[in-house]
């Protein structure tokens, strides 16, 4: 499985950004995508993560601001960030996870300032 991410940028606090990442190859494994975020001198945290019945998970620091979804025909899981914060500066990754799949996309740098 290959992940595309894509969707960073520059965005003043307030705004909104949404980042997109798209599964090629033996996708139809993927039981779970989620994303992740590291900053500099932290560790890399999990933001939301979306199981393929819809179930999905957040990171208590994005409730209410983020939205996680999926389109299957697609293969592609979307992050929606509104009301970003100075702190929700980090690289952002992509990930998948499904039966012998534990793929990582490139990360995509979300900056947003204060």
């Amino acid at each position: 499985v290959q992940l595309q991410a894509s969707g960073g940028g520059l965005v003043q606090a307030g705004g909104s950004l949404r980042l997109s990442c798209a599964a090629s190859g033996s996708s139809s494994s993927i039981n779970v995508m989620g994303w992740y975020r590291q900053a500099p001198g932290n560790q890399r945290e999990l933001v939301a993560r979306i199981i393929s019945g819809g179930s999905t998970d957040y990171a208590d620091s994005v409730k209410d601001r983020f939205t996680i979804s999926r389109d299957n025909r697609k293969n592609t899981v979307y992050l929606q960030m509104d009301t970003l914060k100075p702190e929700d500066t980090a690289v952002y990754y992509c990930n998948a996870v499904g039966r012998f799949i534990n793929a990582w996309g490139k990360g995509t740098q979300v900056t947003v300032s204060s």
